[in-house]
C-alpha cells in the first residue's frame, strides 16, 4: 500500500500514531453530543433542529459543521408523504373566501386552523380532525375516529373550545372539505361569532401550518414504525401531540416549542 501511495513506511507508521488534532477531538465531542441529541428526538431532529439545540446548549458550531458531522455518522431524520383530498367542483364554488390571508396575527386566538388527515391501520383507515392556533402552532384540539365526517370536527372543535376562550371575531380555516363547507359545522362557528375562512380553489397551500404538522406526526410519530393495531393509535398520536405542544423544537417559533413561544410573549 506505501508503494501504491508513493509514501514510505516509517512515514505511514508515523502517521498512524500521530495524535489526533485539536479540531478532529472537537468533532469528536460533538458528534456525541449531536447523536445524543438525535436518538433523544427518536430520529426526528435534522441538523437544523440539532444546531439550535447546541447553539442554547453554549456550543459555538456553524450549521455546516453540524450537517457534515451527522452525513458522518449516517443520522438522517425520518421524511413522510401525507395523504391528500381533492375537493369537489361544488365545495370549490362554495361562496367563502380565505379571512386567514388578511388577517395580521399578533397573539393567540386570532386565527385557528383545522383539517384532517388519513392515517393507514392495519385494520384500513382512521380519520384525524385537529384545532390548531395559527400564532403559536399549539394544538389545542383533535380527535380520531373511524369516520370522515362534520361529528369528527365538531368533537375537535369543541375540545379546543374546552381548553381556550376565544373572543368573537375569531377566524377559523379550513380547506373546503365537506365536513366543514356543510350547515351542521358553519352554523356551529356562526352561533359562536367566529369568522369561517376557506382555502381558495385549487390552493393547498393555504392551510400549510397545519399540513405542516401533519407531516411532522406521520414522520416522527408513525411512520417507520412497527405496525400498531388501530386500538393503540389514539395514544400514539395523543403522546406526541403533547410532546410537539411542551418540547418540540418549531423553527418558525425560533426553534422554541408551543407552549414555550406563548410564555415568552405574553
Amino acid at each position: 500500500m506505501c508503494e501504491r501511495l508513493e509514501v514510505s513506511r516509517s512515514g505511514f507508521y508515523a502517521w498512524l500514531k500521530r495524535p489526533l488534532s485539536v479540531h478532529q477531538r472537537h468533532d469528536q465531542r460533538l458528534s456525541r453530543r449531536i447523536e445524543s441529541h438525535f436518538e433523544e428526538s427518536a430520529g426526528t431532529y435534522g441538523s437544523p433542529r440539532i444546531h439550535a439545540l447546541l447553539r442554547r446548549e453554549g456550543e459555538r458550531v456553524g450549521r455546516k459543521r453540524v450537517v457534515r458531522l451527522m452525513q458522518q455518522g449516517h443520522l438522517r431524520a425520518r421524511a413522510s408523504r401525507i395523504y391528500r383530498r381533492i375537493p369537489s367542483p361544488v365545495l370549490e364554488r362554495l361562496g367563502i373566501a380565505n379571512q386567514a390571508r388578511e388577517r395580521a396575527v399578533t397573539g393567540p386566538d386570532q386565527v385557528w386552523r383545522g383539517d384532517v388527515t388519513y392515517i393507514k391501520v392495519p385494520s384500513g383507515w382512521r380519520y384525524l380532525a385537529v384545532v390548531l392556533d395559527q400564532y403559536s402552532r399549539r394544538l389545542l384540539g383533535f380527535k380520531l375516529g373511524n369516520q370522515h365526517n362534520a361529528a369528527l370536527t365538531l368533537a375537535a372543535l369543541r375540545l379546543a373550545l374546552a381548553k381556550r376562550r376565544p373572543p368573537a371575531g375569531l377566524v377559523f380555516h379550513s380547506d373546503r372539505g365537506s365536513e366543514y363547507a356543510g350547515y351542521l359545522y358553519r352554523d356551529r362557528l356562526a352561533g359562536l361569532g367566529i369568522v369561517q375562512s376557506m382555502n381558495r380553489p385549487k390552493n393547498m397551500t393555504d392551510n400549510a401550518f397545519v399540513e405542516s404538522f401533519f407531516h411532522s406526526l406521520k414522520s416522527e410519530a408513525i411512520h417507520g414504525h412497527p405496525k400498531r393495531p388501530a386500538a393503540g393509535l389514539d395514544t400514539v398520536v395523543r403522546r406526541y401531540i403533547a410532546r410537539y405542544n411542551r418540547t418540540r423544537l418549531h423553527s418558525a417559533l425560533a426553534y422554541r416549542s408551543p407552549i414555550d413561544f406563548e410564555r415568552a410573549n405574553a
